[in-house]
């Protein structure tokens, strides 16, 4: 992810960083971190949110999202992180500061979480910080614009707290999730637009299970009636 990235404050108070201010660590050099610190200590949602700094919750709705990206989720994470996702990004949709209440905070990890984590999402997290960077302005330069893109993540929260064993009904949600997120954090309006399109095509996707639910329902009256 671009070095870049500007960290989660307000617009209006972002101003030109120290020159003497190291650049923020990679994503992928945090995860790792995370990975070795968990193998030694049981970690927190607080712990995750301390050691990714000023870009926290920025981060932090990618890294929550990482795990839904495979077509069958990490087991046990779908409530406690979908709540996480949608609470954060709701704040962002009032145009409020990114927030967790303290019992979310306190909720442990479960062990080798990051090791599994390291796992699936080592080559989303590459691609990533190769991809992102500064473009297309407009798309994330107004605040009421990026409050918009957030409801975005909302929903897509939503959708992840859904308790739906289907393959790929978390996949287009946490991708959504995770493209949004990595946009707004290093201002990359094509990634934005991308998101949006996944958002799409998760609806048809669900438009394709419903319709193919009723086909069969059909089929299996028809041959219940003969």
């Amino acid at each position: 992810m671009s070095d870049s990235a500007a960290p989660d404050v307000p617009p209006g108070r972002r101003g030109r960083l120290p020159l003497n201010l190291a650049p923020p660590r990679k994503l992928s050099d945090e995860l790792v971190g995370l990975q070795e610190r968990s193998r030694t200590e049981i970690l927190t949602l607080r712990d995750v949110i301390q050691t990714l700094g000023g870009r926290s919750y920025s981060l932090l709705l990618i890294l929550l999202a990482l795990p839904f990206i495979t077509p069958i989720p990490l087991p046990g994470l779908s409530t406690p992180f979908g709540v996480a996702i949608a609470l954060i990004a709701l704040r962002l949709t009032l145009g409020q500061r990114p927030f967790l209440p303290k019992g979310l905070q306190r909720r442990e990890i479960p062990a080798g979480f990051f090791d599994k984590l390291v796992k699936v999402a080592a080559g989303v997290i590459r691609f990533l910080e190769k991809f992102l960077r500064p473009r297309l302005a407009v798309v994330t330069e107004f605040g009421w614009v990026r409050q918009i893109h957030a409801l975005l993540m909302v929903l897509a929260a939503l959708t992840l707290l859904l308790p739906l064993p289907i393959p790929f009904t978390n996949s287009f949600p946490a991708w959504v999730v995770i493209l949004m997120a990595g946009g707004l954090l290093a201002r990359d309006g094509v990634v934005v637009i991308l998101a949006y399109a996944v958002f799409a095509a998760g609806i048809a996707y669900f438009v394709f299970l419903g319709e193919a639910a009723v086909q069969l329902i059909e089929v299996l009256r028809q041959w219940l009636l003969n």
